[in-house]
């Protein structure tokens, strides 16, 4: 062990740690979410640290010396050699000081050993003066929040583009399958399998365009803004010169905000985020609940479709296959609601000048975009493109729809085609049998009618 003095005074530090006094306390005063921070937060923070360094040394108040070494400090980091140095918990100080001190700590030792100093000594380089100069944790911890996000929102934007892909291409294949519709789980009009799958499609496309409209937000950010946003200590400059210097390292177009004490106070950007990442995970709650409906059966269901079997589905029943994937996104997604819930809670219960709920915030939307990415994923290449049509069943369903008589309205009228329906329905013919047996349309002047019942006339 070494021993290290900082504000508090003297406590011991693990030798080989790159972490120094403030990460030890930490370490020794939280526990309670039993993991650390998530490394994509760390390293937005790093690049946030780096961006500084680079501003710093263009407005000439950090000496070169030093700041080249936090650089190239930062950069070791973000290739990934230091990824164990980072085990603050996530449950700490609601701004997020522990971890922005420990990543102060770590660049600080790598820098001082790149200036033939060793670990400890705060010297050379100093993790407040220097690695944190012009910052605060309450601008550096939101803001590395909103840069995870962008980053992991790319990710899932590219995802949520391919399993949308995956149900067009359902869509397109079952475009002439016609069935029953139904409405509050009674027959309704007739769609296409094509049609459903379109619409829920649709669904996700415009979900998708919600995460992206809440992504475009969060490329304001508050760094430089220092305690409460007014930019205390900084030169006017350096906003400017940092979000220039982070255009660099991560080709995002990231902003100066219009008022620094709101992006300081505020998390509702975040919470935006969270919010569409909620409606995006409902949106496949539902579809995975749709096809379980209309896979149901398979002998006293709907049996419209079936779905990929990938595993026996009892232990007891043999020959019993469940809808083992869309159960599986649905527990993901109910997960992902939970979380926007927290951060909905969390977002809220700032005071003043200062949100102090952001490490839980930035968990939960670390722990969303992955929950989602990978749902997707495992929800469209293992249950959407398998997905085949009981053409047959559907054809038979359609033809006893109690909603299909309803194509008789504008030439029976309203009450004529009641009766019909209930004659239909207490005798067991289908309406095409019934519409014959009374000779109330032609054959062929019928088979046109229901042809068209899909949609509008042209």
């Amino acid at each position: 062990m070494r021993t290290e003095r900082d504000s508090m005074g003297e406590t011991a530090v693990p030798d080989e740690a790159l972490y120094g006094a403030h990460t030890s306390r930490s370490l020794r005063n939280f526990d309670a979410a039993g993991e650390p921070v998530p490394l994509e937060i760390v390293r937005a923070i790093v690049q946030l640290k780096w961006a500084c360094a680079r501003a710093n040394l263009e407005l000439g108040v950090l000496d070169p010396a030093r700041g080249e070494a936090i650089i190239c400090a930062c950069e070791a980091v973000l290739g990934g050699a230091c990824d164990d140095a980072f085990p603050v918990d996530v449950f700490q100080a609601g701004s997020g000081t522990s971890t922005n001190m420990n990543v102060n700590e770590v660049l600080a030792n790598l820098a001082s050993e790149d200036l033939g100093g060793r670990r400890g000594e705060r010297g050379r380089v100093h993790p407040n003066d220097d690695v944190n100069r012009g910052q605060s944790t309450n601008n550096v911890f939101p803001s590395a929040i909103r840069m995870a996000c962008v980053e992991l929102g790319e990710g899932l934007d590219a995802e949520t583009a391919r399993f949308e892909a995956a149900l067009r291409g359902r869509a397109k294949a079952f475009a002439a399958v016609i069935k029953s519709g139904r409405t509050h789980l009674q027959d309704a009009v007739p769609v296409t399998l094509g049609q459903e799958f379109a619409a829920w499609a649709r669904a996700v496309e415009k979900a998708r365009e919600r995460a992206r409209a809440a992504r475009e937000n969060l490329l304001e950010i508050g760094i430089g803004g220092n305690a409460v946003g007014t930019g205390l200590n900084t030169k006017r400059a350096f906003r400017p010169a940092i979000v220039r210097a982070l255009g660099e390292i991560t080709g995002r177009a990231y902003r100066v905000p219009a008022d620094g004490l709101e992006i300081t106070q505020s998390l509702t950007d975040l919470a935006q985020m969270s919010a569409a990442l909620r409606l995006l995970a409902a949106d496949i709650n539902r579809i995975a609940n749709d096809l379980r409906l209309l896979a149901s059966g398979p002998n006293t269901g709907f049996d419209e479709i079936a779905l990929p079997a990938v595993e026996p589905g009892s232990s007891i029943m043999p020959g019993k296959i469940n809808p083992s994937i869309c159960e599986a996104a649905n527990m993901a997604c109910l997960y992902v609601m939970g979380l926007d819930h927290a951060v909905a809670l969390a977002c809220g219960a700032g005071q003043l000048e200062l949100n102090t709920h952001m490490p839980l915030v930035g968990w939960n939307l670390v722990r969303m975009f992955h929950a989602l990415r990978r749902t997707l994923a495992m929800f469209g290449d293992r249950c959407i493109a398998g997905i085949r049509a009981r053409e047959d069943v559907c054809r038979r369903h359609f033809e006893r729809s109690a909603g299909l008589p309803t194509v008789l309205n504008p030439r029976l009228g309203y009450d004529r085609v009641a009766e019909l329906v209930k004659d239909a329905r207490a005798r067991g013919l289908s309406l095409r049998e019934l519409v014959i047996e009374k000779k109330l349309l032609p054959p062929d002047e019928l088979d046109a009618l229901l042809r068209r019942s899909t949609g509008p006339e042209d």
